[in-house]
């Protein structure tokens, strides 16, 4: 079950929602029966790795990830988590890689799936993400940032009435409103419906955080974002 994570940064036309979870990194289980003593180092590493990556420090988080793939090599979550670390420092072939052995390890895993599509959106693939953002729904119907990538790929083709659809049954979980918000609106903005397109950049900027309030970086981004689609709109040189 997907849960917390943070957002990778990227340009807005390929941003995507990437996964990397805190019960990811610390998962219950690790498929083996090691001591006490080595899951408190594993939970240990995990943190280590998260708290890297979140503070852009790829090159230690990759190096710790790798560590736990050696103690653990059949953890697909641990390559889905690296694979994610290396699309983010831009080493997307490495990426690609490790989400591939995460899903031969495990084809069940639905945040894989979804950044693999984040990878092939990334690369313009955009029916190849499709097929994947629907891998991850068929496997976890409840992964919002699939939900959200979805319909960013179909805003991305033009089909602006089904990336709607999407934005909303993302709203349905109560996850992330802000940004669900902020991406419907643009879509709306798109499509030429500005009256929608205004009132959902306002209910987003009720949600997403300001500089000061909030470590959420890329929610923060996504506000400063959301405030140059708002002033396209409210422009003077905007045409009728």
């Amino acid at each position: 079950m997907d849960s917390h994570s943070f957002l990778a940064s990227g340009s807005q036309q390929n941003k995507r929602y990437n996964l990397v979870k805190n019960n990811t990194f610390i998962p219950k289980s690790y498929g083996d029966n090691g001591s006490t003593e080595s899951v408190i180092e594993d939970k240990y590493l995990r943190n280590c790795a998260l708290k890297s990556a979140q503070q852009g420090d790829y090159k230690q988080a990759i190096a710790l990830l790798s560590q736990l793939i050696c103690r653990h090599p059949q953890n697909a979550v641990d390559y889905n988590n690296r694979g994610l670390i290396y699309f983010q420092s831009g080493e997307t072939q490495k990426a690609l890689c490790d989400y591939n052995t995460a899903l031969k390890i495990n084809p069940n895993l639905a945040s894989a799936y979804n950044n693999r599509a984040n990878y092939y959106a990334a690369c313009g693939e955009l029916a190849a993400a499709l097929a994947d953002y629907d891998q991850a729904l068929d496997f976890n119907p409840r992964h919002v940032r699939a939900w959200i990538n979805r319909g960013i790929t179909l805003r991305d083709l033009g089909q602006y009435e089904e990336a709607i659809e999407n934005f909303e049954i993302a709203l349905l979980f109560n996850q992330l409103e802000g940004h669900i918000w902020a991406e419907r609106g643009r879509t709306y903005h798109l499509w030429g419906d500005w009256n929608c397109a205004i009132a959902d950049y306002h209910r987003a900027l009720t949600q997403l955080p300001t500089l000061h309030s909030s470590q959420d970086v890329s929610g923060y981004r996504l506000r400063l974002q959301l405030e140059n689609w708002l002033n396209e709109l409210l422009s003077p040189q905007n045409p009728d």
